[in-house]
């Protein structure tokens, strides 16, 4: 007698499948949204990162932090602007100082032609409204106009920090220490001594 097949047995030959989904068929769809939803979000993550680079939003960060700055930025550009100030201090006092040196060496080369004027002066040659005279006034006033002031006269107090005595003359005609005579002019340059004035002391005396 022939053996009789079970339904089962047909099925499996023909390759269809246990669960009785047939061969070839789709697959289930719950399994697709799976997949959409991971390409999804790597598409979103994608799109995050670039627009976090995009210039667009550099230059808006960039204008937020100008309009509210930090604490930690605030300081630093306090500290700046007191670094640039401190700076320009130092640079403007150095550029006066260097100033008045460059103009003190000018200065100096002129001082004998100034103790000839002033000789000429005080022997009676610089005969008033004469050449000599104009070319002399014009030159203690381009000098003045540097800066440069003379100091020494008959009858000054003697001042050690700014005379050099070359004489002391014994007088009862003063109390204290005076300027008798003035052998050479004494100059300053704004606040800078260039030179002594050389003099003649007068002491006091009892006889």
């Amino acid at each position: 007698m022939a053996d009789k097949k079970h339904p089962d047995d047909d099925a499996s030959a023909a390759g269809v499948p246990d669960d009785g989904t047939a061969a070839g068929a789709p697959a289930p769809d719950d399994a697709t949204p799976d997949a959409a939803s991971a390409a999804d979000a790597d598409a979103s993550a994608d799109g995050i990162e670039e627009d976090e680079l995009t210039v667009q939003d550099i230059l808006d960060a960039a204008e937020r932090e100008v309009a509210e700055p930090t604490s930690e930025h605030l300081a630093d550009l306090k500290r700046v602007t007191a670094e640039y100030a401190n700076y320009r201090r130092r640079t403007e006092a150095n550029r006066a100082i260097e100033k008045e040196r460059v103009t003190g060496d000018i200065v100096k080369i002129l001082i004998p032609v100034l103790d000839d004027i002033y000789r000429a002066e005080k022997h009676g040659d610089l005969v008033p409204d004469s050449a000599f005279a104009t070319i002399a006034a014009k030159l203690r006033s381009s000098v003045e106009r540097l800066g440069l002031t003379s100091f020494g006269a008959v009858g000054d107090p003697f001042d050690p920090t700014m005379h050099e005595a070359i004489f002391q003359q014994p007088s009862a005609a003063v109390d204290t220490e005076t300027v008798g005579d003035v052998a050479e002019t004494g100059y300053y340059l704004g606040s800078t001594l260039l030179r002594a004035a050389k003099v003649v002391v007068q002491v006091p005396s009892d006889g």
